[in-house]
């Protein structure tokens, strides 16, 4: 099964940004996808997540937030 990992970010926004880096490095190694949503462009995702930004989801299922955790995203992304 290929993962899918979506970034809940916002324009600006620094931590997204080194989020971004390493989620892309991380889906790369191993074979999974991943996309950017922008929190901002839809009142129903800034209401959700506007305090919380970068978070990331897993299959569409919150995995965590603010900081990537390498080890435990891997971990997801292999079972």
């Amino acid at each position: 099964m290929t993962h899918h990992v979506t970034l809940m970010s916002r324009v600006s926004c620094h931590s997204c940004e080194e989020a971004a880096v390493e989620i892309e490095r991380i889906c790369a190694d191993l074979g999974a996808t991943w996309s950017v949503e922008d929190v901002d462009a839809d009142p129903e995702l800034r209401a959700e997540y506007g305090d919380r930004v970068p978070v990331f989801l897993v299959d569409g299922a919150e995995h965590g937030y603010w900081k990537v955790e390498e080890d435990r995203l891997r971990a997801a992304l292999t079972e």
